[in-house]
């Protein structure tokens, strides 16, 4: 015999305020096993794939376990240094480009730099602001990563933590499908393959994206000439997850930077925003469709909501969690709506019901 509804629904609410009160608590001691996790959950295909040609889950699981120590080798030795270096040049340099802004707009706008103007102010005060914070702002930035995360206990539990969750995958979700509520097990399978294809194609295939987004226009601006652009690339291909904010936050801190190195040469200004035109055009033209496809389901504004409050809530891990919780709640959201839809509340009649 089940249990009443009533009943259901408070031990899930006394199990999810178990959950919210753990994250709360515990967020910064769970940091690497929520990594690890979200490591093992990309690989899992991966290993699949593997298996399927013939090879054992320990094998596959070495396999990419050996392949993933030397590309982070690869990217520590190479990239993680010119990334740091060029970056920490950039806020050394804001100073210099406020001035040569300024220097530009007194040449060309002087009007703007009447003393009792509006304008005049604000860009006295941001000038100010600048000069007093460009010094600070790299050691509060990598204070507060390291503050944040403890990079030794990152570096060595979350890869760990990531191979054994990887090579048990497949046996601990087969033991979480037989604790289901037998009850209710058809219709929490079916909301799970939901989530899991909501997951797939986003933080997949986004992932993907952003990797291959940001090693272009690194490659691109490098190649072009331009003085920060690892830092630019990365950058764009970072927050490329949310639609057109990448392009737009790098095209705008790629072109600004080109107007001040390359200023008269207006040929590498243009290829700067070429690059970015040709990057959005092959990322909503041929990336996006293929690698993530078209009903994922996770609008921006949810997305950016969800990042804002678990963010705010939970730190940095719960920035890590609420991609996997949005679409949770998305996929949730649209199986209570449809329930409503089809329910005598909402005014459809039941076969009972018509004459």
């Amino acid at each position: 015999m089940s249990l009443p509804v009533a009943t259901q629904l408070r031990y899930w609410g006394i199990a999810a305020a178990v959950f919210i009160l753990v994250m709360w608590a515990l967020g910064n001691v769970l940091l690497p096993f929520v990594i690890g996790a979200a490591i093992a959950y990309f690989l899992d295909p991966v290993a699949d794939r593997l298996e399927s040609m013939g090879l054992s889950r320990v094998a596959a699981t070495a396999l990419i376990t050996v392949a993933s120590v030397l590309l982070f080798v690869i990217a520590l030795l190479l990239v993680i240094p010119a990334l740091i270096t060029q970056l920490a040049d950039l806020i050394n340099i804001l100073p210099q480009l406020y001035h040569d802004a300024r220097s530009f707009v007194h040449e060309k706008l002087p009007s703007l730099l009447d003393r009792d103007s509006n304008v005049h102010q604000i860009l006295t005060s941001i000038g100010d602001a600048v000069k007093a914070k460009s010094g600070e702002l790299l050691q509060t930035i990598l204070g507060s990563a390291a503050s944040a995360i403890n990079i030794v206990i990152l570096l060595i539990v979350a890869p760990v933590v990531a191979v054994y969750l990887l090579l048990d995958w497949d046996r601990m979700i087969a033991r979480i499908d037989q604790l289901l509520p037998r009850e209710h097990v058809v219709v929490i399978r079916r909301l799970a393959g939901e989530i899991d294809t909501v997951l797939a194609s986003f933080v997949r295939g986004m992932g993907t994206v952003c990797l291959i987004l940001g090693s272009y226009y690194a490659i691109a601006l490098m190649l072009v000439g331009l003085q920060f652009g690892l830092v630019v690339g990365a950058i764009a291909g970072l927050v490329t997850f949310i639609p057109y904010l990448g392009a737009l936050i790098g095209g705008a801190l790629a072109i600004g930077l080109a107007l001040f190195q390359f200023w008269g040469d207006w040929v590498s200004v243009g290829l700067v925003a070429v690059i970015f035109a040709i990057g959005q055009m092959v990322e909503g033209n041929f990336l996006t469709p293929k690698l993530v496809g078209s009903s994922v389901g996770l609008h921006p504004v949810w997305l950016l909501l969800a990042l804002s409050v678990f963010g705010a809530l939970f730190g940095f891990v719960g920035m890590l969690v609420a991609v996997p919780i949005a679409a949770a709640l998305g996929v949730l959201a649209r199986f209570a709506t449809g329930q409503y839809l089809d329910s005598r509340l909402y005014g459809k009649q039941s076969e009972q019901d018509v004459p």
